[in-house]
């Protein structure tokens, strides 16, 4: 049973890992000037949430991903990936 449990929490750590990796290298993919003509925080800002929450992931990965740092930085890159990629995307013609 815990061995299933361990499993489990595992495979949520390494789905929330590569989302952050994702999030934080796509943040750096968009100009700083993108972030102003769309309205939203800075890129220095979001570098800096998504870099920390990735940082945050790392060091954590063996244990529980359900603690509230762990939860913040997750919701901050969900928030980017759900808002703030899509207005990026819309501005810049790759």
């Amino acid at each position: 049973m815990f061995a299933l449990e361990a499993s489990v929490v595992l495979v949520v750590g390494l789905v929330l890992l590569a989302m952050k990796v994702f999030a934080f290298v796509n943040c750096l993919s968009f100009s700083a000037e993108s972030y102003q003509a769309a309205n939203k925080l800075t890129k220095p800002a979001w570098s800096a949430i998504l870099g920390l929450g990735l940082a945050l992931e790392v060091l954590m990965l063996g244990s529980s991903p359900i603690n509230i740092l762990n939860l913040v930085f997750t919701i901050a890159a969900l928030v980017y990936l759900a808002d703030v990629r899509p207005a990026l995307a819309s501005l810049t013609r790759r």
